[in-house]
């Protein structure tokens, strides 16, 4: 079906910060748009966003340049063409922009007609986005990985460690499992409340009190868990994201926010055995930082049949740089960002690398979240069997969870429930 017509607009991210939003009408008629969302904690190798840098709109985050070459060069590519496939629509995008990492138009721009593209011809062709993106007779709806505590830059508070998640796994369905999370979410609030911390919630929902440890932050959760009816590691287990890499400090890991206290690389797999062999932990995603490969190899000997050790800032959801982490050895699950590869056809085939090589697949949102549902989509199109979008709360992070909820009732006996078996080595 050819395009008819393609635009884009500055709309408005969870943090009031503009972004993309791409929409794109067919001859059919069918209309659908997308949103592209952006992230505080970024990696270096990822695609990158085309900002105004005018000061004197949006203190220079405004996305009018990319929005123009949506309206302007890439409709004039684009009207009147028709595409087989959804990497043909995304390779002229590429091929127009022209740099190794979006740079020109913009990733930023470029996801928002992507995301658009593949969810109009899923309007066109009368089916589910999950169905446009892979067609499959079952579909395995995923854990949700629930970030209910904030720290590091998500949050104004002591915590050195980014996010600490749970991950209601012993449930039915996902329905059972997403209750299960929010009956623990707001337990965790009263009893923050009770012993006199700080409920507001963080960039991404989570609450952001100041506790006496990181360490803290994981046993408040446990006794929430308790005190919720769950039995920690046996129904509900622990997620961890420390976003190490911005703790990175001349060749040492810096606990900035805490007690000044420096780790080297071996220090902190420590630290990670230590507290893996405590508490039920069952995921570890940036250990160590986007440069520390040593760091990382040894980090995976030692701890990859342990825990899912998720790599995010180390391979930005890049074919290329998966590729290198396969062939070295270095972790054993990727972390999955549309927008750090910039299109849909881009993320589905590290997602395809990464499963091809037994690697698992964390699907994530970003903390600069919109009302854009394709990554709940996403996680059951690749049946990649966990999600990270937020705590439980702020509707740009539900609105997550109830597509999953729309599309588990909509396949019925078509889906089954990922359960532990996601995180098991």
């Amino acid at each position: 079906m050819n395009i008819k017509n393609i635009m884009a607009r500055e709309v408005l991210d969870s943090r009031g910060n503009p972004t993309v939003e791409a929409e794109i009408t067919l001859e059919d008629g069918s209309t659908a748009r997308g949103i592209s969302p952006s992230g505080a904690s970024t990696g270096e190798k990822e695609a990158v966003e085309l900002r105004d840098g005018d000061q004197s709109r949006y203190q220079g985050k405004g996305v009018e340049k990319a929005v123009a070459g949506i309206n302007q060069e890439v409709k004039r590519a684009l009207i009147g063409s028709a595409f087989a496939d959804q990497a043909s629509f995304d390779q002229v995008l590429i091929d127009l922009d022209g740099t190794p990492n979006k740079a020109r138009l913009g990733a930023n721009a470029i996801l928002a007609a992507s995301i658009a593209f593949a969810r109009v011809n899923a309007v066109s062709k009368k089916i589910p986005l999950y169905r446009q993106l892979i067609e499959r007779d079952t579909y395995v709806m995923p854990v949700p990985c629930m970030n209910v505590i904030n720290g590091g830059r998500h949050a104004d508070n002591n915590l050195d460690f980014q996010e600490f998640m749970i991950a209601p796994h012993h449930a039915p369905n996902f329905k059972e499992s997403i209750r299960m999370g929010e009956e623990v979410f707001h337990t965790l609030k009263k009893l923050l409340s009770n012993k006199g911390y700080y409920t507001g919630v963080g960039d991404e929902g989570g609450f952001a009190p100041n506790l006496s440890s990181n360490e803290e932050a994981i046993e408040v959760i446990l006794e929430a868990i308790q005190k919720a009816g769950y039995k920690p590691g046996e129904d509900i287990s622990v997620c961890l994201d420390p976003a190490t890499s911005e703790m990175w400090d001349n060749g040492h890991y810096k606990m900035y926010k805490s007690n000044q206290q420096r780790y080297s690389s071996e220090e902190m797999v420590d630290l990670w055995a230590k507290w893996i062999r405590t508490y039920p932990i069952v995921l570890l995603e940036d250990g160590l930082g986007e440069n520390d490969w040593n760091g990382w190899k040894i980090m995976t000997n030692q701890l990859g049949s342990e825990v899912e050790l998720v790599g995010d800032d180390i391979f930005c959801t890049n074919p290329s740089i998966i590729q290198e982490g396969i062939d070295r050895g270095i972790g054993n699950s990727v972390l999955i960002k549309l927008n750090q590869i910039g299109t849909v056809s881009e993320t589905l085939q590290a997602v395809a690398l990464a499963q091809q090589n037994g690697y698992h697949c964390f699907i994530s949102h970003r903390s600069g979240e919109t009302e854009d549902t394709t990554i709940a989509d996403l996680v059951v199109a690749t049946n990649a069997g966990h999600i990270k979008t937020g705590s439980g709360c702020r509707s740009e992070r539900v609105s997550k969870f109830n597509q999953l909820l729309r599309i588990e009732q909509e396949l019925g006996s078509k889906a089954r429930f990922a359960g532990i078996e996601t995180f098991k080595r």
